[in-house]
Formats: C-alpha cells, sequence, structure tokens
C-alpha cells in the first residue's frame, strides 16, 4: 500500500515515522522548508515508547505530485485543509482512500465535497506531541492511536488493507464500524475543553479550584446538546468519563487551542468551537457559553491579524 502521509509536523511525522520504521511505504507531503530539513538531518521522534532516527525520508512538494497513492492521510492543522485538498487533488485516483485525522466534522464535508464521499473513510487520532525548533517530533506522553473506518460501518476490502498495513506499526490503531459516533464523541469532549479553558485561561484544575467547575459542565451539556440534534448524541458512559476529565481537582489538562493562544499563534477556533455552534440550537445558541468562547477566540485571531498587518 502506497502512502501518502500529508505533513510531517508533530502529528504526521509521528505516525507516519512510525509507518515508515516498520517497513510501510510512505511518502510526505510538505513544504519545501520541511523538506530541507529532513533531507540533511532525517525525520526524528523521540518518545517513552521508543525513538526513531529515519534518514531521508520519501518527501514531495505539491508541485511534484504526478500520480495516485493507495491511502492519503490528512494530518494537517484545520486552517491548513483547504490549502491541503488543492493540493493533493493529483494524488487522488479512483481508488484512492482519504483518511482526515483532524478534530470535528467539518473536514468531511469539504473532502466530500471536493472528492466525493466514496473515497473518504472516517478517522481521528489521539496524541500530545510537539514539532521542536530542531524539527524533532517530541512525544509527549505514551498515547498514540489512529481510529478508522468506513462511514457507514462497513468492512469493506480497503478498511482489511489499511488494517493490516497499520498493525504492529509502533501505534495503537483501532479499526471502527462506528467511527462516525466515534468523531463525534471526541469533538464533544474536545469543544468542551477547548471552549472552557481558553475561556478562562487555565488548566481544569486551575479552573475547578477558581469555582469553575458548574461552568465546564454546563460547556458539555450545550455541546452534548448539539451533538444531539445532529443524531449523534454521546453514550451515558462518554459522558460520565468526559465530566470526570472536565471536572478533576489539581488536573493539568488543558486545550492545545490554549497554548496556540497563548503563544499567539492561529487556532482551530472555527473548526472546533464555531461549528459545533453553527450545529447548535439557533434559538439556545445566542448567548450561551459556547458563543462567548467562539467570540473570545474570533477577537483573539482578529488581533494577531491586525499584529502582523
Amino acid at each position: 500500500m502506497r502512502i501518502l502521509m500529508v505533513g510531517a509536523g508533530a502529528t504526521g511525522g509521528y505516525f507516519g515515522g512510525r509507518l515508515l520504521q516498520h517497513g510501510r511505504d510512505v511518502t510526505f507531503l510538505v513544504r519545501e522548508k520541511r523538506a530541507q530539513q529532513l533531507a540533511r538531518h532525517g525525520l526524528v521522534i523521540r518518545s517513552t515508547t521508543g525513538d526513531a532516527d529515519l534518514s531521508a525520508p520519501s518527501t514531495l512538494l505539491a508541485s511534484e505530485l504526478r500520480e495516485p497513492f493507495d491511502l492519503i492521510v490528512l494530518s494537517c492543522k484545520a486552517y491548513g485543509l483547504e490549502q491541503a485538498i488543492r493540493d493533493i487533488a493529483p494524488a487522488v485516483g479512483a481508488h484512492t482512500a482519504i483518511l482526515p485525522l483532524l478534530n470535528g466534522m467539518r473536514q468531511l464535508d469539504l473532502l466530500d465535497e471536493a472528492f466525493g464521499a466514496q473515497h473518504v473513510l472516517g478517522g481521528q487520532c489521539v496524541i500530545s506531541a510537539t514539532l521542536d525548533a530542531r524539527g524533532v517530533v517530541q512525544h509527549l506522553n505514551q498515547l498514540h492511536s489512529i481510529t478508522f473506518g468506513e462511514r457507514d460501518g462497513s468492512a469493506s476490502p480497503r478498511m482489511q488493507a489499511i488494517t493490516e498495513a497499520f498493525a504492529d506499526a509502533g501505534f495503537d490503531s483501532r479499526p471502527s464500524h462506528t467511527v462516525v459516533q466515534d468523531m463525534w464523541d471526541k469533538w464533544v469532549f474536545l469543544a468542551t475543553l477547548a471552549g472552557i479553558t481558553c475561556l478562562l485561561r487555565g488548566s481544569i484544575g486551575e479552573i475547578v479550584a477558581a469555582g469553575g467547575r458548574e461552568a465546564a459542565l454546563a460547556l458539555l451539556e450545550e455541546c452534548h446538546a448539539a451533538a444531539a440534534a445532529a443524531g449523534h448524541a454521546p453514550a451515558e458512559r462518554v459522558l460520565q468519563r468526559a465530566r470526570a476529565m472536565l471536572t478533576e481537582a489539581g488536573s493539568p489538562l488543558a486545550a492545545s487551542m490554549l497554548r496556540d493562544l497563548q503563544q499567539g499563534h492561529p487556532t482551530e477556533a472555527d473548526h472546533v468551537i464555531g461549528d459545533m455552534l453553527a450545529r447548535a440550537d439557533p434559538t439556545h445558541a445566542a448567548g450561551s457559553l459556547l458563543s462567548i468562547a467562539y467570540a473570545h477566540l474570533k477577537i483573539h485571531e482578529a488581533g494577531r491579524v491586525a499584529r502582523q498587518a
């Protein structure tokens, strides 16, 4: 199976690197600066689960794409998705499968529109990783999983092929017959976590200590209601786990979006928070915590753009 990994940053570099380390046929679609960095220093992963030093991994620039791949894995940030869609077009053939690892659901709509739903799988990943100043992928804990599946829940031949390609490749892989619900479950939790930690500018432990426990639970209920309106309400066991994580005293948990906010970087506010708000009942959305969190993030983005002008 010929795999095109879109991006070689923290997420794409980690999962693509693990696949390459275990003998899979992986090519990285990257920008010129990253291509030069990988050519000089290789793809380097540092992790408590095992390091990897991969010299001269195969890379392509978008202008160099000439033929289709069997599987395209999208590991870009949400704000880079539209450019990625334009970049990968030459690599999408009649039998190409596209596996997006982005959070939320809007990526499915955009990919369906660009390439047709028959090409687009459901998927998500769980990992905490960052790319340091030297271009080294730093894996920050032991979580490293990809969940993937046909959106209709079927066990297709391409699902079997991807399952085999991902098996024993240095990370946890889980084929799922309920991948769309899995994606909604994660999105409800992530939108709540990002919304409350960005709005109150602190970790869950700090928010609980400051008396914000009920605000976190209220925001979770708003996101739950939006998912239920779309026909994808999380199961009670999923909500119980979310409530426990969002109210744990002393927890250092915070969304990566908060780090982006604090560092003056672009955020995935439109994709994670704004799209959830757009799917909520409009009669309840006005003045909701979700709408306030979204406004807060949009103010940050407007200021960031103004400072760069």
